[in-house]
């Protein structure tokens, strides 16, 4: 965690809705509902979006655990733009797969930075599996 002035932004958070998670006819932001961490109160659980707080350069990273009988694909967003994704292919041979990605973002105050799961995909939202989390650089 980072301090810029007397601002100090950092969350981490994990998907936790009772098992497989999804698939969904759409594409769904994924709203991480067990926060760990909030400093700055910049990500919202009820939606699954950060919003910054200050300008700067922010890290972010998510992680997910899925089953091997439906594909996976998880995109992060800034604002309405696709940064980085990470995705497996359905198998009928492989009992779990695991993913994630990360990004180091220069963010003006209101951007936006969520995680998106794609229409007919799915995750693990349970056992502390699927996460979501960011900090304030500089």
């Amino acid at each position: 965690m980072c301090e810029t002035g007397k601002i100090k932004v950092a969350f981490s958070a994990l998907l936790q809705k009772g098992g497989a998670y999804g698939p969904f006819d759409k594409d769904t932001t994924l709203a991480y509902n067990k926060v760990h961490t909030n400093t700055g109160d910049a990500y919202n659980s009820c939606t699954g979006i950060f919003t910054a707080p200050v300008a700067g350069v922010y890290y972010f990273t998510f992680f997910y655990h899925a089953g091997g009988h439906h594909a996976s694909e998880l995109h992060l967003f800034k604002n309405c733009e696709m940064i980085v994704r990470s995705s497996d292919h359905k198998t009928g041979s492989d009992n779990a797969d695991n993913g994630g990605n990360a990004a180091v973002l220069q963010l003006q105050q209101g951007d936006q930075v969520y995680v998106r799961m794609l229409a007919q995909k799915h995750v693990w939202a349970a056992d502390n599996s699927t996460s979501f989390s960011g900090f304030l650089l500089s």
